[in-house]
């Protein structure tokens, strides 16, 4: 029996399909989110360098990975420095000659009135999360430039689109972020490289539980009420996010099925921004 080139493909397998055989840099990837969007991106066939500077899960992870029967690296390193960043485009490039997905997720936070804000700490924050998504940017663009194309994924996060109080360095990173992912797209289109900010609410990670505690010193309130005032309280759906949520979004912007997406602001925070 003949097959119809023409017949229309369902668009899930189109998806997997033009994922299978590409390769990944993923920050951040040790746990939460990084992890979830790793794994997410091997199970579709996608060869993953995950980086983190926590090198005990950075390798757990990966071991899951190749436990699953996806291929996994992990490089140890700090995206704030030029050099580690230098050395995880090598590495990838080494081993499998081309980056065809970059995913910006490396984060922290820390908590503390503006005018009690250790400035190491400011620096800090910046220096991952906005220096960073910078330097893999700047090194992996050459390597997308030479293929003729690339998808980046930048994850912000509902607090770049809106603010709190004490998270200044948080905040201002993560407006940058959004900042950065248009000049990026801009910059990238000719060259059939795309660039899209993910912005999610809370995600039940251990980056949202560590802020728990900090955030009812500041606001002098229990802890369950800054889960249900701060965490879930402003979004219409009164919940936190699973990180598979948010993978299966970064998933699917990084298919071709999603090469008309660049330069934009992607929200999925429950409603968070709908008011």
């Amino acid at each position: 029996m003949k097959t119809n080139p023409n017949a229309r493909v369902p668009i899930l397998d189109q998806m997997s399909n033009t994922l299978r055989g590409k390769v990944a840099i993923v920050t951040g990837a040790a746990r939460g989110l990084g992890k979830a969007i790793a794994i997410a991106l091997a199970d579709q066939g996608v060869a993953v360098v995950l980086n983190d500077i926590d090198a005990e899960c950075g390798m757990a992870t990966v071991q899951d990975i190749l436990d699953s029967g996806g291929t996994a690296l992990f490089h140890h390193g700090d995206v704030s420095k030029v050099d580690d960043i230098v050395s995880l485009i090598k590495m990838t490039m080494d081993r499998f000659g081309r980056i065809d997905i970059l995913v910006n997720n490396a984060g922290l936070q820390h908590i503390a009135p503006l005018t009690e804000f250790p400035i190491e700490e400011w620096n800090h924050l910046i220096g991952v999360m906005l220096t960073g998504t910078f330097l893999t940017t700047k090194y992996c663009f050459p390597h997308m430039q030479a293929q003729g194309h690339g998808r980046i994924i930048n994850i912000s996060s509902t607090q770049g689109l809106v603010s709190t109080e004490f998270k200044s360095a948080y905040v201002a990173a993560k407006h940058g972020v959004i900042g950065l992912t248009k000049a990026t797209a801009l910059e990238g289109a000719p060259h059939n490289i795309t660039a899209v900010a993910v912005c999610p609410c809370f995600i039940r990670t251990s980056l949202a539980e560590n802020q728990i505690a900090g955030q009812a010193k500041f606001h002098g309130i229990t802890e369950e009420e800054v889960v249900q005032k701060l965490l879930v309280g402003p979004a219409a759906l009164k919940r936190m996010l699973e990180p598979e949520e948010v993978a299966a979004l970064v998933l699917y912007l990084c298919t071709d099925v999603a090469q008309g997406i660049t330069g934009s602001v992607i929200p999925i925070d429950c409603g968070w921004t709908a008011r």
